[in-house]
């Protein structure tokens, strides 16, 4: 008969292993011993979560994996009940999929991130999504480039280590509008920039090397560092930037992460005379620097300052680009760029990794940067940028002055938006998540701070203000 489980059981909080895979570990023994049957229901993630005294997304995590692995399955108004028999855990045939999983060398996203990762997909309004708008791409453009590419398409056949030649020899044209000289084979094509950080991490970085980064960081929303044991340590950031004299002289490996452009979440620009400190300090010090440029494009005041690439005479920078974020990511394209030793060696991993980006996207690439309105048609989506943010930042005055407070970004697709001391983060998440409403914590970039990182590029100005008017009721609900 079948029968809603009870679950006798409290996580270790303080232990070493992480709270949901405790959960998992939990519910398989159940299925294992024969205390729960195929069938049988499992409490809802709501009543889970309050009676183990957890973070919803926890619970989701726990019942998403268990769900991968085929013990639960949950249906849409039926919950979540066990399809597993406890002998089908116990066949010999099958491996146990669970140690395979957890010897993995890539440490699971923050349950947090998974959640968002999950949902993102099928929430009404998305005020975290880190990308243009569906209106914003340039569909017409995008056509002829591949249209293009296609005829003049002679094989589709794997393409050399560094990338398409005629791509990175675009980019060496691109780039010196931008006061970097290089040479296409200082140019490394990659799957996006993530994949450029995941080479680094691969083939450059020690066992235990310290990371120095901002104190809010899209770095500190990754995982992959961590592959290597990186130590994180925060730089603090003024006015002008990071702050980088509290950089500490060590003999162990280290290295900064910057984003000195419109940095993703704070949306900050370093100013001309912090770059030329920071990159003679790393110089000095022979501190090497990943320049992160995914914004530099996406300015919407006056354009900024020159890279630190631009000014590096002695190899101290790997300059990471993208057209993730002024054109399309799933063109799946980015570019690093750095002295031709390192780009020899992460090409090498790279081709061991994947055998290089797709061929079809390289060639749609070259065309759109050969075709004489691009640069027009970049002005035009800055211009319809500074529409959404101005609009952003209008919503926000409306609905949720007196509430909290915000930075008004020159660049970029970001709004940092600080909240009340004395607010739950994740209640408010998880209340605007059933409200119909994605947003992104600023702990998923490692701050302590009450904030949000609202982004303005994906949801219409008329979903943002209506976002925003969820976000202000769920705030007052906690205050009160």
């Amino acid at each position: 008969m079948t029968k809603t489980v009870t679950v006798a059981w409290q996580p270790e909080t303080a232990g070493k292993t992480p709270v949901y895979q405790q959960l998992v570990a939990y519910c398989l023994r159940e299925v294992r011993v024969g205390n729960w049957l195929a069938g049988d229901r499992l409490p809802s993630q709501r009543q889970l979560a309050a009676q183990l005294e957890l973070n919803r997304s926890t619970v989701h995590a726990a019942m998403a994996e268990l769900q991968a692995l085929g013990v639960v399955q949950t249906a849409h108004g039926g919950g979540t009940r066990v399809t597993a028999a406890s002998w089908s855990t116990l066949l010999a045939a099958s491996p146990d999929w669970r140690d395979w999983v957890a010897a993995g060398e890539f440490t699971a996203n923050q349950p947090l991130i998974q959640t968002i990762n999950q949902r993102e997909p099928t929430v009404p309004i998305r005020l975290s999504t880190g990308e243009l708008g569906p209106d914003l791409l340039p569909k017409q453009r995008v056509q002829a480039a591949m249209i293009q590419a296609a005829n003049h398409m002679t094989t589709l056949n794997y393409l050399p280590a560094r990338g398409s030649l005629a791509l990175r020899e675009a980019l060496v044209e691109r780039l010196h509008r931008w006061g970097i000289t290089t040479t296409p084979d200082n140019v490394l094509i990659t799957s996006g920039s993530l994949q450029a950080l995941q080479l680094i991490t691969a083939g450059l970085l020690e066992p235990g090397a310290t990371v120095y980064t901002a104190p809010a960081s899209y770095l500190r929303s990754l995982r992959v560092l961590e592959v290597v044991q990186a130590k994180w340590v925060p730089v603090p950031v003024d006015g002008e930037g990071l702050a980088y004299w509290h950089i500490p002289q060590t003999t162990g490996a280290q290295l900064l992460y910057t984003v000195p452009t419109f940095a993703n979440p704070l949306g900050t620009v370093t100013s001309v005379q912090r770059r030329r400190d920071l990159l003679d300090f790393a110089q000095r010090r022979r501190l090497p620097i990943i320049e992160d440029s995914a914004y530099q494009n996406l300015w919407l005041a006056e354009r900024p300052p020159e890279p630190l690439k631009a000014h590096d005479r002695h190899g101290n920078v790997l300059y990471l680009g993208t057209v993730s974020k002024d054109l399309a990511p799933g063109l799946r394209v980015g570019w690093l760029v750095g002295p031709s030793a390192v780009v020899a060696r992460l090409a090498d991993i790279k081709m061991q990794m994947d055998y290089g980006a797709s061929s079809l996207s390289q060639m749609t690439l070259t065309a759109l940067f050969r075709a004489p309105d691009f640069d027009a048609a970049q002005t035009t989506l800055r211009n319809r940028l500074r529409e959404r943010r101005d609009a952003a930042l209008a919503a926000l005055t409306a609905e949720l002055t007196g509430l909290a407070t915000w930075n008004r970004p020159t660049g970029g697709f970001y709004i940092w938006v600080q909240l009340p001391a004395q607010l739950e983060l994740n209640r408010l998440f998880q209340a605007a998540l059933q409200a119909g409403v994605l947003i992104n914590p600023g702990t998923v970039y490692g701050t302590t701070e009450r904030a949000l990182r609202l982004s303005y590029a994906y949801a219409t100005p008329a979903d943002f203000r209506q976002g925003v008017r969820v976000l202000a009721r769920l705030i007052q609900d906690q205050l009160r």
